[in-house]
């Protein structure tokens, strides 16, 4: 039975853990264990000897499969798991140069994959601004997009008519040149061919040389119900044309909604107020008030209505976006006071407050009441 120490163990990882936290795991335990870094060490040689064998298992399915099955006995006898001779600190030129090549590359903003994929067209924005009612019944909404397309004379190739890119001896089309230092393998982007992996000798006139020149293009986007502020659209291979025939970039389209005269969004649900005199809300009545698909809604307003009083209109706010829910609208009451009163309203107003019983206003005649306790609690 081996002795080995378990891999996921040995990398501080679960069972069952993902690739991703697999390889952070093993890098972060190489750069600590590396030999340049504890010099002398043989506690760490080893150490890091253990961690690239690990590795080396359980980031392959088919390796990491057999030792979830079978242990460390899925590679003894030559079956084919951690190599048993070669470098002293096992696959390390294949384990931690892909991880070093992962972490350098996303620093500098580089992609894996080789010249190929530097090839990739740019990623483009477009800002489009809706009208909420746009946002409740969607819209299929024309764009003119400035981007950058293949050239028409060279077809995208960046040579002149007749001729070809040739590829590049320095590189032999990678892209990329690759020099071993010590334990590690730099690689780096060509500087004879700039990683495109071909060099033009005979530019073309229309592009020189670029591959690429500068046209509007007329696009439809189709905005479905219920987009919110800032939603966001993906056109995939809309965007900037790739380098010497590389794959185009995506257009990511950005909404704003812009505001309404008459209703505010929350989520699914929308808010109107509506103004009522203070007459209509003392005596009750009815009014209408407007529904965002252009229709109308009649709400009963009961006697006593006070500012403020909210009334629910089921299924009459923003669809939810792909869903068949639809939100509530609601309609807040404003009580308006009157203003610029005529001699006769402004005595029939004083007849009124003469007239009026205890009673009549809870809500101010409840106040004064406190007032008074608390005046008489702090005379």
């Amino acid at each position: 039975m081996s002795n080995k120490r378990c891999y996921y163990e040995t990398l501080e990882c679960e069972r069952g853990a993902s690739v991703e936290v697999l390889k952070s795991a093993y890098r972060k335990l190489a750069m600590r264990f590396h030999p340049d870094k504890n010099p002398g060490d043989h506690t760490a040689e080893v150490k890091f000897k253990e961690i690239n064998e690990a590795y080396d298992v359980l980031k392959d399915d088919q390796k990491r499969a057999a030792y979830d099955r079978f242990g460390h006995a899925a590679f003894e006898n030559g079956m084919g798991g951690a190599r048993a001779g070669g470098h002293p600190f096992g696959d390390f030129a294949g384990s931690f140069s892909d991880v070093f090549e992962d972490f350098f590359g996303e620093m500098m903003g580089g992609r894996r994959g080789g010249g190929r994929r530097q090839n990739r067209g740019q990623d483009l924005r477009y800002n489009l601004e809706i009208t909420l009612e746009e946002a409740f019944k969607g819209k299929a909404a024309k764009i003119k997009v400035p981007t950058a397309v293949a050239c028409e004379t060279c077809s995208g190739s960046g040579a002149e008519p007749g001729h070809s890119p040739e590829t590049c001896t320095a590189c032999n089309g990678h892209g990329k040149v690759r020099a071993a230092q010590g334990f590690f393998t730099i690689e780096r982007t060509c500087a004879s061919c700039r990683g495109a992996g071909k060099i033009v000798r005979h530019p073309c006139k229309a592009c020189k040389g670029a591959g690429l020149t500068q046209k509007e293009r007329n696009l439809s986007v189709d905005v479905p119900a219920g987009v919110e502020e800032g939603t966001r659209i993906r056109l995939s291979g809309e965007g900037a044309a790739g380098l010497n025939g590389g794959p185009a970039g995506d257009l990511y389209i950005f909404l704003s909604v812009a505001e309404h005269p008459l209703f505010q969004r929350d989520g699914a649900d929308l808010h109107c107020r509506a103004p009522v005199s203070f007459v209509a809300a003392a005596l009750g009545g009815a009014i209408e008030v407007p529904t965002l698909d252009g229709g109308r809604v009649k709400v009963t307003i009961p006697e006593g209505a006070q500012p403020g009083k909210q009334f629910r209109l089921r299924g009459k706010g923003m669809p939810v976006l792909r869903s068949s829910q639809v939100g509530d609208l609601y309609v807040e009451l404003a009580v308006e006071t009157p203003v610029k009163l005529n001699k006769k309203q402004k005595e029939l107003l004083r007849e009124f407050e003469k007239l009026s019983d205890k009673g009549s206003q809870p809500e101010s005649e409840s106040f004064m009441s406190r007032l008074k306790e608390f005046w008489s609690g702090t005379a």
